[in-house]
């Protein structure tokens, strides 16, 4: 696939009260947002913070933007990426992702 990816993951955080997994909340968005600027072909990078606390929510999705899905396959293995996941540890009790291809508009 060329052309530009959308990399879309949401997580579910450990914490047995409000305020550790508010910790951990800040603590994901902090670590990758600290990407931004750092990896080749990361174009665009944001973490949003959940703010509904419903309890079927997800705690915090990030939502990237790559220049195609070699450079998407080459974060994975990134050292920063991968730094990035042994700093979080087994704070992520659940994952989601989906990744899609990024239709261009015309002006």
């Amino acid at each position: 696939m060329s052309g530009p990816i959308k990399h879309i993951v949401m997580w579910r955080l450990r914490g047995e009260t409000q305020a550790e997994r508010s910790v951990a909340r800040t603590k994901v968005k902090t670590l990758f947002e600290g990407l931004k600027g750092r990896i080749d072909g990361l174009t665009h990078i944001e973490v949003g913070v959940d703010v509904s606390d419903v309890d079927y929510a997800c705690d915090v999705v990030l939502v990237s933007e790559f220049t195609d899905s070699a450079a998407l396959k080459a974060y994975a293995t990134h050292p920063e990426h991968l730094r990035v996941r042994e700093e979080l540890g087994d704070l992520r009790i659940g994952r989601f992702q989906v990744d899609y291809p990024i239709k261009e508009t015309g002006a």
